[in-house]
C-alpha cells in the first residue's frame, strides 16, 4: 500500500528557527533579470527569466541574426554568457575566458587559464560568476582544479585573490591531500562570498563551500557526504568514510537571496551503482538541501532517491519562485530528476507543497547488493514522461524495429526507474540523461514552470570483478572494469553517443603520455583518478596498450567492488532510433499553483523521419529554456541544429532559426541601449563526432 510519508522522516530544520521565523514574513526578492543577464541561469534564484518584453509574440518571426563570433574553437559548448553593462563575458569551449561588445560582438579581451597553469583538463564549463567590488568588476572561472579571479576592465588576473589570482578546488575540502575538483556548473556570489558545489571522483567526498570573493578563503563548508557523528551519518554503515564518496553538487544552486539561504541539489554517492558497502540511505546524496547562506548550516532537506543504485544525481539546480497555493502565496523551490519528476518544496520550512509516498521497489538479484525497499514518489504533479517502459511503447517506427523491440523487452524486462541490480540487462527507463537535464527550468511570475525532458531507453547491468569461473582479472583489466568500462564500455567500443571516445584504437591514436595525462588531470566529461597510485594508473594504461599485466594477486580486492556497471548503453533501433515510440523529447508547462501540467509539445524534429510521414518525433535535448515578459520561451537544446520560440501561454511555435552547431546550451537574454538582444552558444552535441564554438545573438530588425 502507498502511504504517505512521515514529514518528520525528510525534514530535519536545525535549530535556526529564530531565524526562519524572521525571515518567514519577507516577501522574496524579484527573481528575474533585467537589461543585463549578470548571473548564471539570470538569477540566484536560477529562474531563468527575463522582464524584458521588446520581442514579443507579435514580432518574433522577424527575429535576424545580429552578430556572430567565433572562438575559434571545437568542443561541446555548454556555456551560458553573461552580460553586465553592455559586455558580454563568456567561456569558450576550452575555456579561455572573452570579452564582447554585447551589441556587435567584437572582443574586447582574451584570458586564457593555459597561460597561467600547465597542463590543465578541459572540463564541461557552464558559466561564470560576476560580482561588483565598488567600481572594479570581478569574473571567476574555472579551469581544470583551479578557480581564477579576473578583472573585468582588463581581462588581467586579481593578484589579491588567492595565490596571484586563483585558488586550487582541490585544497580545503576537509580530506587528504589536494584531489582533483571541477566546476562544470557555476555558483553565486552571496554578498562577498562565491558558494559553489564540487565536480569530484567517487572516492572523494563532496562539499558545497563558500569563499571570501577578495581573498580567496574559505568561509564554511557543508559536508554532503557527513563526517562520522555529523547529522546524517547515521544513514551510512559503519566504516563508510573510506569506501565512498562522491554525494556531492555538480547540477548548481539556488539563493534566495532576501532570506540569505542557499538549496543545493547533490548527486549520487559513488561508487555510482554498486552499493554493497554503503547500504543505508545515505544522506546527503540525492537530495534538496537548505542552508543558511551566511554559515553553511544545514536549515532542512529531503531526500529524493534513497540508496541510490542508478546514478540518478539530481541533475540541475533548484528553481526558486512564487505561487499560489491554497489560497495562499507561498514561496516555493522546485526540483527537477532524471525520472521526469517534479518534487515542490515551501522555501522556508521543506514541507512538500503535495504528499510523497514511499512506493516499494524491485529487490536486488545479486546476492550481497541490496537495494532500498521503498522510494519517494510525489504525488502532484504528475510526471512529465512515461515511468515505465511497456509492451505499448515499443517503437513502430519500422517493422523490424518494432519485432526487436519486442524481444528485447521480452528478454530484459523493465521495473521502472528503480530496476533490480541484476547480471542480466534490463532495461532502464527513465534513463540516465532524464527526464530533466543540466540546462535548469525556467519560471514566470505567474507561478508556471517550463522544462524540457528526454524519453530515452536504456540498459541496467552490473558484471563481476573476476573471470566467469571465479579467478582473478589481470592487474590492468581489473582497474579499467572498476574505473572505465562505466562510460567507454566493456569492449573498450566507448560510448558516442554518450561523449564518451573508444578507446580500442588508442595506441594507434595517441601516446602513452598523453594518455597518462588524462588519467591524471581529467577532461571533457572525464573526471581526474589522481587518487590512484602511480602502479595502478600504469597498469591500466598497459591494458590499454595491450601490455599484459599479472593476475591481481586476490580475487578481490578491498578498493574494488566485487561488482561494477558494464556501461551506458542506450537502446537504439537498428537504423540508430531511440527503441521508443516519440516523443523522444519534449517541452512542458507546469502550473505550480495547481500542480497540473498546462501543456506539452515535441521538442525538436527527425527531418528524414518527418519526410517518411512520421510526426514530429522530438529529439534528445541538452540546454535550458529561457522564459520573458514577452510572452516566449526561448530554447534550443536539440540535436537538430536549431533555436526556437514558444508561446508561453499555447506551447505553439513561432519561430525557428539555423544554428552552425546544436545549441546544448542555456541562452541568455539582454539588452543594449533599449534593444532586446537572444544569444546562444552553438558547438555540437555529445552525440556528435562534429563541434565547434561558435556564439550566435539575435534581435529585431532596427
Amino acid at each position: 500500500m502507498n502511504k504517505p510519508i512521515p514529514l518528520a522522516r525528510y525534514i530535519a530544520i536545525v535549530p535556526l528557527i529564530a531565524v526562519l521565523l524572521a525571515t518567514s514574513c519577507k516577501k522574496a526578492d524579484t527573481q528575474a533579470s533585467g537589461a543585463d543577464w549578470a548571473y548564471y541561469l539570470g538569477h540566484p534564484s536560477s529562474s531563468q527569466y527575463s522582464t524584458l518584453d521588446q520581442i514579443n509574440r507579435s514580432n518574433v518571426g522577424q527575429l535576424e541574426v545580429a552578430w556572430s563570433y567565433d572562438t575559434g574553437e571545437q568542443d561541446m559548448y555548454q556555456t551560458n554568457q553573461l552580460v553586465v553593462d553592455g559586455i558580454l563575458y563568456a567561456a569558450t569551449p576550452n575555456s579561455r575566458v572573452i570579452a564582447l561588445d554585447g551589441s556587435a560582438g567584437k572582443l574586447l579581451w582574451s584570458f586564457d587559464p593555459d597561460a597561467i597553469h600547465n597542463g590543465l583538463s578541459d572540463n564541461d564549463q557552464r558559466g561564470l560568476m560576476y560580482w561588483k567590488d565598488g567600481d572594479q568588476g570581478r569574473l571567476f572561472t574555472n579551469k581544470g582544479s583551479y578557480l581564477y579571479c579576473i578583472d573585468t576592465r582588463t581581462g588581467k588576473l586579481v593578484t589579491s585573490f588567492g595565490t596571484e589570482g586563483s585558488i586550487h578546488l582541490g585544497e580545503n575540502m576537509d580530506v587528504e591531500g589536494a584531489p582533483g575538483v571541477y566546476l562544470n556548473t557555476p555558483g553565486y556570489v552571496y554578498r562577498d562570498m562565491i558558494i559553489i558545489g564540487a565536480n569530484v571522483a567517487e572516492s572523494v567526498p563532496g562539499a558545497v563551500r563558500a569563499f571570501d570573493a577578495r581573498s580567496g578563503d574559505r568561509r564554511w563548508i557543508f559536508h554532503t557526504l557527513p563526517r562520522p557523528g555529523e547529522f546524517g551519518s547515521e544513514t551510512w554503515p559503519e566504516g563508510y568514510l573510506g569506501k565512498t564518496g562522491g554525494a556531492s553538487d555538480w547540477s548548481g544552486l539556488a539563493i534566495d537571496t532576501e532570506r540569505g539561504i542557499v538549496y543545493i541539489s547533490t548527486e549520487t554517492a559513488g561508487p555510482d551503482f554498486y552499493g554493497g558497502e554503503r547500504y543505508g540511505e545515505n544522506l546527503f546524496a540525492n537530495s534538496v538541501v537548505a542552508l543558511d547562506a551566511d554559515t553553511g548550516e544545514r536549515i532542512w532537506h529531503q531526500q529524493l532517491v534513497h540508496h541510490d543504485l542508478w546514478d540518478l544525481d539530481l541533475p540541475q539546480p533548484p528553481t526558486l519562485l512564487t505561487v499560489m497555493h491554497e489560497g495562499k502565496e507561498r514561496d516555493i523551490v522546485a526540483q527537477g530528476t532524471k525520472m521526469g519528476r517534479l518534487f515542490v518544496f515551501d522555501r522556508v520550512t521543506g514541507e512538500p507543497l503535495w504528499p510523497i509516498e514511499e512506493r516499494p521497489t524491485a529487490e536486488s538479484r545479486i546476492p550481497g547488493v541490496k537495494a532500498w525497499p521503498t522510494q519517494p514518489f510525489q504525488v502532484k504533479p504528475p510526471p512529465l514522461i512515461r515511468q515505465r517502459y511497456t509492451e505499448n511503447d515499443i517503437t513502430n517506427i519500422s517493422p523490424k524495429a518494432e519485432l526487436m523491440g519486442k524481444d528485447v523487452l521480452a528478454q530484459s524486462g523493465n521495473f521502472g526507474p528503480f530496476p533490480p541490480p541484476s547480471l542480466d540487462p534490463v532495461v532502464m527507463f527513465p534513463g540516465y540523461d532524464g527526464g530533466m537535464e543540466w540546462g535548469g527550468s525556467a519560471a514566470d511570475p505567474d507561478g508556471i514552470l517550463y522544462v524540457n525532458v528526454n524519453e530515452m531507453p536504456w540498459f541496467y547491468q552490473l558484471i563481476p570483478t573476476r573471470q566467469t569461473d571465479g579467478r582473478p582479472l589481470s592487474s590492468g583489466e581489473l582497474l579499467y572494469r572498476a574505473h572505465c568500462a562505466a562510460c567507454h564500455g566493456l569492449d573498450r567500443s566507448g560510448n558516442p553517443a554518450g561523449g564518451f571516445p573508444a578507446l580500442a584504437d588508442v595506441g594507434e591514436r595517441l601516446t602513452r603520455e598523453v594518455v597518462m595525462h588524462f588519467i591524471l588531470n581529467g577532461g571533457g566529461r572525464m573526471p581526474s583518478f589522481d587518487r590512484l597510485s602511480q602502479n595502478d594508473q600504469k597498469d591500466i594504461v598497459d591494458f590499454l596498450y595491450g601490455i599484459e599485466t599479472p593476475p591481481s594477486r586476490r580475487t578481490r580486492r578491498d578498493d574494488i567492488p566485487p561488482y561494477v556497471f558494464r556501461g551506458f548503453q542506450r537502446w537504439f533501433d537498428d537504423e540508430g532510433y531511440p527503441a521508443i515510440k516519440p516523443p523522444w523529447g519534449t517541452l512542458n508547462a507546469v502550473d505550480l499553483n495547481t500542480g497540473e501540467i498546462k501543456w506539452k509539445v515535441p521538442l525538436g524534429e527527425v527531418p528524414e523521419l518527418t519526410k517518411r510521414g512520421i510526426p514530429i518525433t522530438g529529439t534528445e535535448n541538452y540546454g535550458g529554456p529561457v522564459v520573458t515578459a514577452g510572452g516566449l520561451i526561448f530554447i534550443g537544446a536539440t540535436n537538430d541544429g536549431k533555436i526556437r520560440a514558444f508561446d508561453k501561454d499555447t506551447g505553439d511555435m513561432l519561430w525557428e532559426h539555423d544554428l552552425p552547431f546544436d545549441g546544448n546550451a542555456t541562452p541568455s537574454v539582454y539588452a543594449i541601449d533599449g534593444k532586446q538582444y537572444v544569444i546562444i552558444s552553438c558547438g555540437g552535441a555529445k552525440k556528435k563526432p562534429v563541434h565547434g564554438g561558435i556564439l550566435m545573438a539575435f534581435s529585431l530588425p532596427d
